[in-house]
């Protein structure tokens, strides 16, 4: 039958075997069989050809996926002892391919593939870290097809991989952009509470600044009701960072990724909300109005007071730019004192 499945030309027969390999797999492997059809012998040439087929018309690479969606269903227990494990990396590389296929919107391809790739679980650290997700999130929306396979996939993945799927977050909004919104009540109430836990391992909490970032970048103007929530929490952390600094090499690296995690927050929210960005231009303007050369000086040694109101400056917003001209202006008479 593998035989058939990548060397008869009639696509018919090509589509019949893989069906038929995909039942085989679905009723006659797995841990309560006893005498289970796939082997550490064959486990590699079936594999292998399941993956070839994956390249062949729609309707046949739709069939391949689903056998192997049944291979992986087999194994109940996937870890570094998984039979997948050392195919892992190429099996996952070639889902990835399937639904990047101009064609993979007929025989419901597409969609085969993002099934089995939520089928197809991490087996272990050493194999996640040798795959590309980006290009994943980056094409989760082409489909309004697909949205469902795709987000129970993403979910597969944050769930396997745990504390390392914050590296992904970044590529998950850029991907749905404006259409996380009806969403975003219920991931900022969990992050806000995440982040109000004791229970919660403190690594998790820069990372989960960094979203609220990601999130202002995504939302824009619409993010501004989470504001009196958000603020607060990153007003807090900055005076932890203050008060920890320089304890240990341990507290140390955490006050960074925290300051980090802080920054970028700040960064997407103001880059994310027109309103927010006036305000902040406003403010800058009126401590250099209000304390005068103690604030000037300040002002002027910081590369990033530097930035953001030169990016005011040359804002399309008339408002922005009026609010940014008026803080440069103070800001001039402050340093001159």
């Amino acid at each position: 039958m593998l035989s058939a499945l990548t060397k008869d030309p009639n696509n018919h027969v090509k589509d019949t075997t893989a069906w038929t390999l995909g039942r085989i797999f679905e009723f006659l492997h797995g841990s309560t069989i006893d005498a289970p059809i796939i082997t550490q012998a064959n486990c590699q040439q079936i594999i292998t050809v399941l993956l070839q087929s994956m390249k062949d018309a729609p309707n046949v690479a739709e069939k391949a996926c689903g056998a192997l969606y049944f291979l992986a269903q087999g194994y109940e227990v996937v870890g570094p002892s998984s039979p997948l494990t050392p195919y892992f990396q190429e099996i996952v590389q070639a889902l990835l391919t399937v639904t990047h296929r101009e064609d993979a919107g007929e025989s419901r391809l597409r969609t085969a593939a993002y099934e089995t790739l939520n089928e197809v679980k991490l087996s272990s650290d050493e194999e996640r870290g040798k795959v590309n997700y980006k290009a994943f999130f980056v094409d989760v929306y082409r489909s309004a097809t697909v949205h469902e396979e795709a987000m129970l996939a993403i979910g597969a993945l944050a769930y396997a991989t745990g504390l390392d799927f914050a590296k992904y977050m970044p590529e998950f909004y850029k991907a749905l952009e404006d259409k996380i919104l009806p969403y975003c009540d219920g991931i900022m109430t969990q992050l806000l509470k995440d982040l109000s836990s004791n229970q919660l391992h403190r690594s998790v909490k820069p990372p989960i600044f960094s979203s609220f970032g990601d999130i202002a970048l995504a939302i824009g103007e619409n993010f501004e009701k989470y504001l009196m929530y958000a603020m607060p929490m990153l007003q807090s952390a900055a005076e932890l960072s203050a008060h920890t600094a320089g304890a240990d090499d341990e507290m140390t690296e955490y006050t960074n990724s925290l300051r980090n995690g802080i920054l970028e927050a700040y960064s997407g929210i103001l880059q994310g909300d027109d309103l927010v960005m006036k305000t902040a231009i406003g403010v800058l303007g009126d401590l250099a109005d209000t304390l005068g050369s103690n604030a000037g000086s300040l002002i002027q040694q910081s590369l990033s007071s530097k930035d953001f109101l030169n990016e005011c400056l040359s804002s399309e917003d008339h408002m922005i730019k009026e609010s940014a001209e008026w803080a440069k202006l103070a800001i001039s008479r402050a340093i001159s004192i």
